[in-house]
């Protein structure tokens, strides 16, 4: 079983396609995309994928990948 990252199609547009596309590459991650994961708020204040139900954030495409592995790292139990 692998770690579920999923993406809003609204923040993907607002630069998370990056990250997802470079994920999508990781046979080790499940990434998905959906119309809407329900956190507009969070959705128009930072880019912002769920990792395992969990909110991780970041400033850029950048950070946001480094912190998607970073959480994956420390929380992921298989």
């Amino acid at each position: 079983m692998n770690p579920i990252v999923e993406f809003c199609i609204s923040n993907l547009a607002k630069g998370g396609q990056i990250v997802f596309d470079e994920l999508s590459k990781d046979d080790n991650i499940d990434v998905l995309d959906y119309g809407c994961l329900t956190y507009c708020g969070q959705c128009s204040d930072s880019l912002y994928a769920l990792v395992n139900g969990d909110i991780v954030t970041g400033d850029t495409p950048e950070a946001l990948k480094e912190n998607i592995y970073k959480h994956i790292e420390e929380t992921w139990i298989f």
